[in-house]
């Protein structure tokens, strides 16, 4: 991968940092400029079909400038992935001729896209009623330690009762179903494959000593504790080959607890990295709900710089960027100014920034940005419910 930077001192005459809008190479996938699309979940695809306005929803953001789109949160091939009959799958043949549709329009618009394969492990019925004839995947049986978090006390109490732990039978099928749906992605024509392994689902819960007491080859110290996303990681690359790049999202917080952590230290978090490094990762999405908040004590570094630092990849920024305050806290969030990101991205302590809700208030958001114009305003109501 390279990473060719120019003077990112120099600023246009609109005022946007120029190191925002220089172009980004990761593998076979060229980017013109640091501007991604974070996956938000939209869940507009009955059935788990992405239809002509959800390709509709993308190819704006595209034409918008952005220089990557990554897609919402993508059901892989296996029972429990994902609990919600809206949220789009990869797989099945329609939905993947919706997908095509979807490629095919951002493409024409001179985007690029890429899916977030997801499965939700612990956090299966979360989002919507479920089969009880099914079991979620969890590396132990049990939900994790509930401790501050927005579900209610009546999800948590049923979600807590402990299910059966990760069979090797289990294991083998959930590493097929991210196999076949990272075929899939790329028969429909994606441009790279991103891995959701953050906030408590599945691969994040092997992470997490709450969700991970494992005292087998997959569980117990955090070189262990990382086994099974290194394993689905090696089992995509095969199948995907040497051209195209993975993202993998991590995060320290998780949907049960805003307060955990997979890592103490940088020490502790270069050993988890590391091995996602080794094992065929290109971008590290260092997932946090602010994305400017330091890591560790005595550093300023983020989320995202420490990724960077302790592997030399590339890494991405996200959480609440261009916002005054997370979704997840109380009140309305106001437009901030993005004077952190440039600082950031000029001094080169990550190299894109994801940016979210913004792209749903604005889906030119990277020409406004371009030219200098005002952050937009995020509404809410307006936004969460529909395809704009």
């Amino acid at each position: 991968m390279t990473s060719d930077l120019t003077d990112s001192r120099r600023v246009d005459p609109e005022g946007a940092v120029i190191a925002l809008f220089e172009p980004l190479h990761v593998r076979s996938l060229a980017l013109p400029n640091r501007i991604v699309m974070s996956p938000m979940t939209r869940e507009h695809s009955p059935g788990g079909v992405p239809g002509a306005d959800v390709a509709a929803y993308y190819r704006r953001r595209a034409e918008g400038g952005s220089g990557l789109v990554i897609t919402e949160g993508v059901a892989i091939d296996h029972p429990t992935a994902v609990d919600s009959p809206k949220v789009p799958r990869l797989h099945g043949e329609a939905a993947l001729v919706g997908w095509r549709g979807v490629v095919d329009e951002v493409h024409e618009a001179g985007g690029r896209i890429i899916p977030q394969l997801w499965h939700v492990g612990p956090l299966w019925g979360a989002m919507s009623d479920v089969d009880p004839s099914l079991t979620s995947m969890r590396p132990s049986g049990v939900w994790g330690r509930a401790g501050r978090t927005v579900y209610p006390d009546d999800y948590i109490a049923r979600a807590s009762a402990p299910t059966a732990a990760m069979t090797e039978q289990d294991l083998e099928d959930v590493i097929a179903a991210y196999v076949r749906s990272a075929r899939n992605a790329v028969g429909v024509g994606f441009d790279g494959i991103a891995i959701h392994a953050a906030h408590g689902y599945l691969l994040d819960s092997f992470l997490w000593e709450s969700t991970n007491q494992r005292t087998d080859q997959w569980g117990g110290d955090l070189q262990r504790r990382t086994r099974f996303p290194v394993e689905v990681i090696r089992a995509i690359r095969r199948e995907i080959g040497p051209e195209l790049p993975i993202f993998f999202r991590f995060s320290q917080h998780k949907q049960q607890d805003y307060g955990a952590r997979i890592a103490n230290t940088p020490a502790e978090l270069s050993v988890v990295l590391n091995a996602l490094i080794d094992a065929g990762v290109d971008v590290l999405d260092a997932s946090i709900r602010r994305f400017d908040i330091p890591a560790f004590e005595g550093s300023d570094l983020t989320l995202a710089g420490w990724a960077k630092k302790l592997t030399g990849a590339v890494s991405m920024a996200v959480g609440s960027v261009g916002l005054s305050k997370s979704l997840r806290d109380t009140g309305t969030p106001e437009p901030a100014d993005l004077d952190g990101v440039f600082r950031r991205l000029k001094s080169n302590e990550f190299d894109l920034v994801a940016i979210g809700r913004l792209h749903l208030a604005d889906p030119a958001l990277a020409r406004t940005l371009r030219r200098g114009g005002p952050i937009p305003t995020f509404d809410r109501e307006r936004h969460e419910g529909q395809l704009y």
